[in-house]
């Protein structure tokens, strides 16, 4: 996923938490907040120290990556997401990330029905 795409400031971080909407189900919190100035839109991961050693943290945030890689097309609104992963994640396939990602992405309303 290209630079433009991530969140990396604390700044920014902190202005979708205090600004923006979440949704969580069992394995992912997500927050976003619409930028109607933006051409596309951008994320933030947070994985925690509690779901693993380094090895497990960096392939949870590449499953994440790559899953809003795909869905990249479905997403509706040009908006900034902040994905806090919980504990479950640690022991998911990727596909399973996937669509707990779509399950969240889809209650918030931020994802197109697909045809």
């Amino acid at each position: 996923m290209k630079k433009a795409y991530r969140i990396k400031k604390n700044k920014e971080f902190q202005q979708v938490f205090q600004h923006g909407q979440s949704f969580a189900n069992r394995q992912l919190v997500l927050y976003y907040l619409r930028k109607k100035d933006q051409a596309h839109f951008r994320i933030g991961l947070s994985v925690s120290k509690k779901i693993g050693p380094a090895v497990v943290r960096n392939q949870v945030k590449r499953y994440l990556r790559q899953a809003f890689h795909e869905l990249e097309e479905e997403i509706k609104f040009p908006c900034d997401f902040v994905i806090i992963a919980r504990k479950p994640t640690n022991q998911m396939e990727f596909h399973e990330i996937k669509k707990s990602l779509t399950h969240v992405l889809s209650r918030s309303k931020l994802l197109m029905k697909r045809s």
